[in-house]
């Protein structure tokens, strides 16, 4: 079988082509280099399909096999899928300990301690009012001052119990706006829906629609750190995505499956959401409560004691007037001074200048109501270090495992611009062997047979 003049040309086209193809590739790079989430991408060069010279007709022998030139067999995405779990089960975690230290620095916030207006200083102004008025029971301004400072004390609590309960109802409300309708959990789940729907199309036509699977990518690491992201490949270009450690998942091809019940406890969803679910959960038993309630159950057994012990020796045996009510189970933001100027009893005799109750409430000083107050807000200043340490390490572990992902998907200008040079030389040569047997065949077809060359 004969070769077509034209042959020489069809195979330098090819590598005009193909060269083009890889220095535009190579400029997509170099224009994305600092573009979030992309990957790195690859023309790949190879061989075309080989002419056969065969010799008769049909199935006649093969007398010859020759090159015809380079196409491009694929562009391929600099990506590693273990690399990306890293990432996304790491960015979880970031997740779960900002929205943590977050809220947990607004709860410290409201505690105003140290400081002149926080429950402690209040608690020993308290004493002190006590103090002055066992060394003068009868004088109606020490009373008053000592009613005063009560009512400054209840505030206090009504007031650290209210910011609890604030904070409280701030983290359910983030964490509404972020799984209600128009939520950033709906908004990213729609989207890689639609993406799934493209890819797959692509895929299915031969193509490789890198961009695309690039922002799905960039969207299931934003998915990430709302909760625990599970992903399974269809094998068609489309995936599943399980959310929160549910059972559905949350993207089913092209499909939404969203809103889900997300678990605090079991199993656990993880990130942002999982973080404002076990800062909010109130469901009983208190043992297992949120931690914002667990706070407030802490705030209310420090102000049940503070009652009940000034109770105590103020009233004893119950038949008289109590300084302090509160209700039950809400004791924090319910207590109250319950009696007047009139009304403070300074000694059980009840004669003119003794103090014996005055001077044994003074004395609480430093007691079981005091330590517990003291207990809570330590718990509280040690679980907020403790999660401003776990977001500061998880960020930390976070930009390592990027690093190691950049280094693997990231654009590098100096490999890119080496490349550009190398496939401008390709381009340079393929064009050079086509204008070479453009000329010969201009002498073949234009030239031959004339007389005198």
């Amino acid at each position: 079988m004969p070769i077509s003049t034209f042959f020489g040309l069809e195979t330098t086209l090819r590598g005009i082509l193909a060269h083009q193809q890889a220095i535009d590739t190579t400029g997509h790079n170099i224009t994305n280099a600092n573009t979030t989430g992309y990957s790195r991408q690859t023309a790949v060069l190879g061989a075309s399909n080989p002419f056969v010279m065969t010799a008769g007709v049909g199935n006649g022998n093969v007398l010859a096999s020759i090159g015809t030139g380079v196409n491009v067999t694929s562009y391929q995405r600099a990506r590693n899928q273990f690399l990306d779990l890293q990432y996304r089960t790491q960015a979880m975690q970031v997740g779960y300990q900002e929205a943590n230290s977050e809220q947990l620095d607004q709860v410290e916030m409201g505690l105003s301690e140290p400081g002149d207006n926080g429950i402690s200083a209040q608690l020993q102004k308290f004493w002190s009012a006590w103090g002055d008025v066992a060394n003068t029971p009868s004088d109606p301004a020490a009373r008053q001052a000592l009613i005063d400072q009560g009512q400054n004390l209840a505030a206090a609590f009504q007031q650290v119990d209210s910011q609890l309960s604030t904070v409280q109802n701030q983290a359910t409300a983030q964490y509404a706006a972020i799984t209600g309708p128009g939520g950033d959990v709906e908004t990213i789940a729609t989207q890689i829906s639609q993406l799934n729907g493209s890819i797959k199309a692509l895929v299915a036509g031969g193509d490789s629609p890198n961009d695309l699977l690039d922002r799905r990518d960039a969207l299931l690491d934003q998915l990430s750190k709302l909760a625990q992201v599970s992903v399974t490949d269809l094998g068609n270009g489309s995936i599943d995505v399980a959310f929160g450690g549910t059972g559905t998942p949350v993207v089913a091809d092209t499909t939404v499956n969203w809103p889900q019940t997300l678990n605090s406890t079991s199993p656990p969803a993880g990130g942002q959401l999982g973080a404002l679910l076990k800062l909010t959960d109130t469901s009983p038993p208190a043992a297992t409560a949120g931690t914002i309630q667990a706070y407030r159950t802490q705030l209310d057994a420090a102000a049940k004691q503070l009652a009940d012990d000034v109770n105590a020796l103020h009233n004893p045996g119950g038949t008289g007037t109590n300084f302090f009510t509160y209700t039950a189970g809400s004791e924090a933001g319910t207590l109250a001074v319950n009696v007047g100027v009139a009304g403070v009893r300074t000694s059980t005799s009840g004669a003119a200048g003794d103090n014996d109750i005055a001077r044994a409430i003074g004395n609480l000083r430093g007691g079981t109501a005091d330590k517990l107050y003291t207990a809570f807000v330590t718990k509280i200043g040690g679980d907020l270090k403790n999660a401003q340490t776990g977001a500061s390490n998880a960020n930390t572990l976070l930009s390592s495992i990027d690093d190691r992902r950049q280094s693997v998907s990231g654009v590098s200008l100096d490999e890119e611009m080496t490349n550009l040079v190398r496939f401008q030389r390709g381009y340079q040569a393929s064009a050079r062997a086509m204008s070479t047997i453009d000329q010969m065949l201009d002498t073949l077809i234009n030239r031959t047979g004339s007389v005198g060359l």
